[in-house]
């Protein structure tokens, strides 16, 4: 068990989360665990609905990591039942079913998706089928009878769709019941989930007391928005960005969002502290931002080097699609021992100092032939034809004779 205090481990585990429910019982939680040298078993439910975990999963994966770092033990429940009711949260209308094939091929996936993340030794991995497939009728209705029609209808998602007259099934009814059912068989200290998750959890609590256990403490964490940047991140939709896409494919999708989700999916997923975030904010180009974005989130996943890859190869392509056919042309003699610094000053009429010239490089804002070269030390490469982007709109094609 981790020697921290029950308070520094509530401050670690509170960043980044929306609410906790509650805070006192969770630090209470926390200080007897501490006590008695006994882990917590925190909970959270995947419904294996598509193939690929996303960064909205990660924004949990991340605080499920701290809680383990902590020495508590996590409980990655797939649903692989659950995933064939299909979760009513957030939606408009019925979920289609998914078969138990689609369901067993998804959540294979999961298992091996979810330690790029989760530490192994301290995950159970478990599957809500293994008790709910032994579920009697009679079972079935005594958990149907804990919840009226009247309190569901309070749901926010529920109400629009009966106030529309949208059609809701009896089967969407048993889905926050089945989920609450679900902490009790896995004696949930803590269950994680995103906002729109607080009406199943809060019932997760009310079931647990039924059944003579200590109610769970809810933690959610903020719903993270797609590609789009309106709606939020999901398989069904197709606006997301899988934790399993190669490095190069990540690096690009991050590099499409707006400016504005950019600085969204910093707060919510980089590892930077705040402050650093609030000093790129105001001092740094929204291009360089986004590129150190789609580098940590690349190197999270698949490792520096990578990450330098696919960035290099998406400069590369970007510094093809973006660079003027029309771009103007300047002929330089080559000498011994010119550098980056020397090609700037001769070249730019936008760059009016050397120190300006310096600080340009530094910060990435010079690019040959699609390389971002950051030394201003650093010698040209021995070509006859250099394509040369020096800030964010002087092109320059340098010919050496």
């Amino acid at each position: 068990m981790s020697m921290i205090s029950a308070e520094k481990q509530l401050e670690i585990i509170k960043r980044g989360t929306a609410e906790i429910i509650s805070e006192e019982e969770l630090l209470s939680k926390l200080k007897k665990s501490v006590d008695v040298g006994k882990p917590l078993r925190i909970k959270a439910g995947f419904d294996p609905t598509a193939p690929d975990l996303h960064l909205g999963h990660s924004l949990i994966l991340k605080k499920l990591r701290n809680f383990q770092d902590l020495g508590h033990t996590v409980i990655f429940l797939i649903g692989d039942f659950t995933a064939m009711i299909g979760d009513p949260s957030g939606r408009t209308e019925t979920r289609p079913p998914l078969t138990r094939k689609e369901v067993a091929i998804n959540a294979k996936t999961y298992e091996r998706q979810v330690f790029k993340i989760l530490r192994k030794d301290k995950t159970e991995v478990l599957f809500n089928s293994a008790w709910l497939e032994e579920m009697r009728a009679q079972e079935v209705l005594t958990l149907a009878s804990l919840e009226n029609v009247a309190r569901m209808l309070e749901r926010e998602d529920f109400k629009k769709r009966h106030t529309s007259g949208a059609t809701i099934t009896l089967r969407e009814f048993l889905y926050p019941l089945i989920q609450a059912y679900d902490s009790v068989n896995v004696k949930a200290d803590v269950e994680f989930g995103g906002t729109d998750q607080r009406f199943n959890i809060l019932l997760g609590r009310d079931i647990q007391r039924y059944f003579k256990q200590e109610p769970q403490v809810a933690i959610l964490v903020p719903i993270l928005e797609g590609l789009d940047g309106i709606q939020k991140m999901s398989k069904s939709l197709g606006n997301y960005i899988a934790i399993e896409d190669s490095s190069e494919e990540m690096y690009g999708k991050v590099m499409s969002i707006s400016d504005v989700l950019m600085w969204r999916y910093y707060d919510l997923l980089s590892q930077k502290p705040q402050k650093e975030i609030e000093r790129m904010k105001e001092e740094w180009h929204p291009m360089d931002a986004k590129k150190a974005l789609a580098l940590e989130l690349v190197s999270w996943f698949h490792g520096d080097e990578s990450a330098v890859q696919a960035q290099r190869e998406f400069e590369v392509r970007f510094s093809e699609r973006q660079f003027p056919e029309d771009a103007k042309e300047i002929t330089l003699i080559r000498t011994n021992g010119t550098t980056i610094l020397d090609l700037v000053l001769l070249t730019s009429q936008r760059v009016k100092s050397r120190g300006e010239a310096k600080r340009l490089i530094e910060q990435g804002g010079v690019i040959v032939d699609g390389q971002k070269i950051a030394d201003p030390k650093a010698l040209l490469p021995s070509k006859e034809l250099l394509k040369v982007k020096i800030g964010k709109r002087e092109f320059v094609k340098v010919r050496f004779s």
